[in-house]
């Protein structure tokens, strides 16, 4: 694609980025047949290359409006056109570039802005989302029930952790979210790198990863949540912390763009970098391990959603079933499993007419094999799947901690 950047684009931190990603590009539309957006609105500029044209259109100078921003907003940002394009063209981070830019000239309206900003505030902030999500539970049965849906029922105690035994010691990012929404989860997780001869060493002043603030129109508040997590992480990973676990997966692709992010943070790049490095998803532990050890008996019927953050951000989506099915999971057939669940984020809040279209022909697809449950890896899939009320939703590694009993 020849591009012609103004020079005020050209001079940005990532104008070179954003140019050779518009190059990159052959126009062959391949990335539309498998955009969830533009199958479902069937409008070119719901498609990765109908955005790509728009991205284009102002960062060559032409005036972006609120429309442009809209056919943006409603990407999922779930990089399945990624998946698919034989160009290899970096479509988020153009995502990324182009929704910074077009920040600059077009204003949102007032609802958006508060609702964006009342996101940005709460989600981050374990405590204060806690706090919250306690009250909204209490008041519950007194809301409405489309109200209700968004509220989850109060999730059961989590059992203990193990005490620290092992040499080998890995962090785990704990999340923003997971701790109230699931609390199980890590302590699920936990429980079996323990049977593994793992141990998990908190970071207790590492907090959200920076996804939610990064992409709500605050990417550079994003980054000093990097940054603060790097800076909690540095101590362990010097004493020699093998890896930083995470078990949600949307967590898990942004750490792993750390170091990308940072590149050019004087005080960070090395730091980032390595601390991608050391990310991974727990399924990637597992797949290196000796698994029969554990002794797993599933004896259940499980439909598998693998989040786009897993299949499409980190590439492990045929990781992911290779090892459950070696930890015993007998995993059900999913028509056309490639496609978003629609919570991809805030997503769900900031679009929850399409998002709840999406995942309503997500779980069609998932209860085709007429399983006993579904499990995915990524909090918010979980708990967007399960505001349905259909079949019940869980993280994998619960089901396998509980087999393991």
């Amino acid at each position: 694609m020849q591009t012609n950047l103004t020079d005020t684009v050209k001079a940005l931190a990532r104008g070179k980025e954003a140019e050779a990603i518009l190059r990159s590009c052959v126009h062959c539309g391949f990335c539309n047949a498998t955009c969830p957006t533009y199958q479902v609105l069937g409008d070119e500029l719901d498609g990765p290359r109908g955005r790509i044209y728009l991205i284009k259109s102002f960062l060559e100078g032409a005036q972006a409006t609120e429309k442009t921003q809209a056919h943006l907003d409603r990407c999922l940002s779930c990089r399945n056109c990624e998946t698919t394009c034989p160009s290899g063209v970096d479509f988020h981070s153009l995502l990324d570039i182009g929704r910074e830019q077009i920040a600059t000239q077009v204003r949102r309206p007032f609802g958006q802005r508060l609702l964006r900003g009342g996101l940005r505030l709460v989600i981050p902030r374990r405590s204060v989302f806690g706090a919250l999500l306690k009250i909204g539970q209490s008041a519950r049965p007194w809301l409405p029930n489309t109200v209700q849906r968004k509220i989850p029922t109060k999730p059961a105690t989590p059992k203990p952790r193990p005490v620290a035994r092992h040499a080998r010691r890995m962090l785990m990012l704990e999340g923003c979210v997971q701790p109230s929404l699931s609390p199980n989860t890590n302590a699920a997780a936990a429980r079996v790198l323990d049977k593994l001869g793992i141990t998990v060493v908190d970071a207790p002043r590492a907090g959200c990863c920076g996804a939610t603030d990064y992409h709500l129109d605050a990417q550079e508040k994003g980054l000093e949540r990097a940054r603060r997590n790097i800076d909690a992480w540095w101590p362990a990973i010097e004493a020699g912390a093998q890896a930083i676990v995470q078990t949600a997966s949307g967590c898990g692709a942004f750490v792993k763009e750390y170091g990308k992010l940072l590149r050019g943070d004087p005080l960070y790049a090395e730091k980032a970098k390595r601390v991608s490095e050391l990310a991974v998803d727990l399924v990637e532990v597992l797949g290196s391990e000796p698994l029969q050890a554990l002794n797993a008996n599933i004896g259940k019927t499980v439909a598998f959603h693998c989040p786009c953050t897993m299949q499409h951000a980190q590439k492990l989506g045929t990781l992911a079933e290779q090892t459950l099915r070696r930890l015993g999971f007998h995993l059900s057939p999913v028509a056309d499993a490639h496609l978003c669940c629609g919570s991809a984020g805030t997503y769900s809040i900031t679009q929850p007419a399409l998002s709840r279209q999406l995942r309503d022909n997500k779980l069609d697809a998932l209860e085709s094999g007429k399983p006993d449950v579904i499990a995915t890896a990524n909090i918010g899939c979980q708990m967007h799947l399960a505001s349905a009320g259909r079949t019940p939703v869980r993280h994998w590694v619960e089901l396998l901690d509980e087999a393991l009993r």
